[in-house]
């Protein structure tokens, strides 16, 4: 794999490097840019300028969008993430608006040039087993650790946002059949159903949410306050829990509806009905869990498949 180049292995010549010193002062000046905010600029432009001299380029003036596009590729294969090219790209296109303005570029060559794709973060899941430490609250005397697993139970069973479980009525809910009705994104509507477990500690939530409830006719879950439970409290609350009941991770409520989609997924490989239940419009916004979907399965072909191991005789590189 080549080396990014370090700005100061070879001096610019004077022609670049004026004109960078130039739009560094215009950064100070009329930008009032930080030091370091400028020193980043400096830093990120002096290496894309020893690329450039690498490519030919003796002239700002005589930039072209070719060379732009041929830089970007030499250092994305030299081993430059894409959010690092990308905040390299932005300086250059800044750059080159200023020599537009100082009327040494009739037109931005870095205008249009796109850089690869960083790749999607994969969202992180409770398994199965941290899913039932979670969710192994058992004082039914304390009605706020009642309300809490209730909370949990329905969010883990039926995949909701956070927006979607605080903005719960008691009338969106039919224990009996078990189903709910949820408002999510745009204001679409869904019904859900909900799991035996999420079932039985909503009656039980039921049965102690007069002593919280105070006026408050309308809300599923409410606070100490006797309103509505906001959401910044279910963070909280939920964050608390995982201290609690000693999980090595950082619990939040989208990691519940991420664990929901994962486990449902794996289990069913129905990747419509997955969308459908998490209330998505594109399915490519649900198919990000089948990457997490294929790293289950591809775990248990390793550890299963008579094939799949590697024979300790044979060396790591042939």
């Amino acid at each position: 794999m080549a080396k990014v180049p370090s700005p100061a292995a070879e001096p610019l010549p004077a022609s670049l490097a004026d004109e960078l010193a130039a739009f560094i002062e215009y950064l100070r000046v009329e930008r009032q840019l930080s030091p370091h905010t400028r020193s980043n600029y400096r830093s990120h432009l002096d290496l894309m300028a020893a690329e450039l001299v690498r490519l030919g380029l003796n002239d700002w003036a005589r930039l072209e969008a070719s060379q732009v596009r041929n830089l970007v590729t030499r250092m994305h294969k030299a081993g430059l993430v894409p959010s690092s090219l990308a905040t390299k790209l932005s300086a250059l296109r800044s750059f080159c608006d200023w020599q537009v303005r100082q009327g040494r570029l009739t037109a931005n060559p870095a205008r249009g040039i796109v850089t690869p794709k960083q790749g999607r973060p994969l969202p992180k899941n409770l398994d199965v087993d941290e899913m039932y430490q979670l969710l192994n609250i058992t004082d039914e005397q304390d009605p706020l650790a009642v309300r809490d697993r209730a909370i949990m139970e329905l969010m883990y069973s039926s995949g909701l946002r956070l927006a979607e479980l605080v903005g719960l009525n008691l009338t969106d809910i039919k224990l009996d059949d078990r189903q709910l009705k949820v408002t999510g994104k745009g204001a679409r509507e869904r019904v859900l159903p909900m799991g035996r477990m999420a079932v039985e500690w909503l009656h039980k939530w039921l049965k102690v949410r007069p002593l919280l409830a105070g006026d408050e006719a309308e809300a599923l879950f409410v606070s100490q306050r006797k309103r509505r439970l906001s959401a910044r409290s279910v963070q909280e609350r939920l964050d608390g829990w995982g201290n609690k009941q000693a999980l090595n991770a950082h619990i939040h409520p989208h990691k519940l509806r991420h664990s929901f989609a994962t486990h449902m997924l794996e289990s069913s490989g129905d990747l419509r009905a997955v969308q459908e239940l998490l209330g998505h419009v594109d399915l490519s916004t649900t198919q990000i869990y089948t990457h997490l979907d294929f790293q289950h399965l591809a775990k248990v072909y390793d550890n299963a498949h008579p094939r799949a191991k590697r024979d300790p005789a044979t060396p790591e590189d042939e």
